[in-house]
This record gives C-alpha cells, structure tokens and sequence, in this order.
C-alpha cells in the first residue's frame, strides 16, 4: 500500500502541474501574441519483477513480465506555435507577424529577446519601443515632424513629411526566425530569450525566405482556444479528483492492515 501511495502522489503532482499550465494559458487568453503550452507527461522507471523474454524452460521463454509502474511525471511544457488570429487596431505602431518570425527587442541589461508583441510605442527620443520602454531593433526613430508612419509587409518604415511629396524611409523591421522555436526560454513580459535547444536566430527581412509578413494596424491575438482549455481544465481535474479517491481508498485498505 506504500508503494501504491507512493504512485498516486506522482500522479497527482502531474495533474496539479497540468492544471497550473492550463491555468496560465486561461490567464493569458488576451495576452497580444501569447502562445498556449501543454505539459507532456512519460512514465517512470518501472520494477522488474520479471523480465520479458525470460527463460521459462530450457526451451520456452516468456511472452510478457510482470512490470510494475512507480508513477508518472512532467518532463516539460510545449508552447503550440499556432497563429494567432489578428485583430485589426487601425494604430499605425500596431504590427503584428503573419506567419514565422519574432521582433527582436534589446532588454536594458544588453540581452536580445524575442517576442510576438508588436503593440509599439515611442520614447522621449522618437525610438521605437515596446510597452516597457525596450528599444525595437534594428533602432528605428521616427521623427517628431512625421505627419505619418507606414509600414510595409516587408518591414519598410516610412514617413510623410512635411514639403515634401515623396515618402522618406526611416528604418527597416527584421524578424528572426529559429529552428526550434519551441526551445525559447519565456522570460515574462512577452519576451522570449535563445537557448542552446532553440538554436541562433535567424535574422531576415520579412517575407523573405519563409519569413512572415508584417501587418500594420493589427495585433496578433493570444492563440489560447477558450472552450477547449476549459474542457481541459475539467479533465485535468477529474483526473486529481479520481488520484485523491484512489489514495483514500489505498490508506483505508493500510488502516485495515495494521488493525489485523
């Protein structure tokens, strides 16, 4: 009965672990270009107590073992790159990527991040920033005399000035693309940072060799399906409720035990 205890308290660890996951995705369903995960789950080591393929005679061997299981438990969770719908904001700053790519954002401390969020702003200086005020890069500075901002599919920003018939290009937006995007680190804030299983980014213009294509005035929605979390919620919550029946029910039949 210990050992059945044992099991199940793994079981409910990874249901607990599966709630929060889904619970976090439910917490960011308005979060602009937030990507849903899921937790994946494998078996643990399990007690031999006889082996498949074993002699059973000098002549005959065994069809199956007697394998016995110790539990379960999260070994990670997987973002689901999905698009996101796009929800258009008619702001000229407002982008959002249609298709493979991350802005890139330097973080104050020197560190290049990523991230889906294009919701821009501009600084004291007429930078482009993110909500937390870190600089988009390549740099781009619009200046303060600017009547209008466009930005193409390909990242072209232009600007309309005053006097002047002929639009004027001010930078140019680059995405970066990864081989496992899957192996960012999310570090909060929207941002992602390049880990060893991601691999170096690769740094394109958009709509360039499978890039995707820049929006204006759009934002990409949280790609977080409302009904199917909370279907998944109640799963995963039948789940811990059946583990915590089944751990009542193995310490009932071990209270019987040291009563004989």
């Amino acid at each position: 009965m210990l050992g059945a205890l044992s099991t199940i308290r793994t079981g409910l660890e990874a249901d607990q672990t599966q709630i929060n996951v889904i619970a976090n995705n439910l917490a960011n369903v308005n979060t602009t270009g937030f990507k849903r995960q899921r937790a994946l789950m494998q078996d643990l080591l399990y007690q031999q107590a006889q082996q498949p393929g074993a002699l059973s005679s000098t002549q005959t061997r065994l069809p199956i073992g007697l394998q016995l299981g110790t539990g379960v438990q999260v070994v990670g969770t997987q973002p689901i790159e999905t698009q996101g719908s796009l929800s258009q904001t008619g702001d000229s700053l407002d982008v959002a990527v249609n298709g493979n790519g991350y802005f890139q954002v330097l973080q104050p401390n020197g560190t290049m991040s990523y991230t889906r969020d294009g919701s821009f702003q501009l600084n004291q200086n007429g930078q482009m920033v993110t909500a937390n005020g870190y600089l988009v890069q390549p740099p781009i500075t619009i200046p303060t005399n600017a009547q209008s901002v466009t930005i193409a599919q390909d990242g072209t920003v232009t600007v309309q000035l005053p006097g002047q018939a002929a639009a004027t290009q001010v930078g140019q937006l680059q995405l970066a693309t990864f081989q496992n995007p899957a192996g960012l680190q999310r570090i909060g804030d929207n941002l992602l940072t390049q880990t060893g299983a991601s691999g170096a980014p690769n740094i394109q213009q958009p709509t360039i060799n499978g890039t995707g294509a820049v929006m204006q005035g759009y934002l990409e929605s949280s790609n977080t399906n409302v009904v199917n979390s909370m279907v998944d919620m109640i799963t995963a919550q039948r789940a811990y409720q059946l583990g915590t029946n089944l751990a009542s029910t193995a310490n009932q039949m071990l209270g019987y035990l040291a009563n004989v």
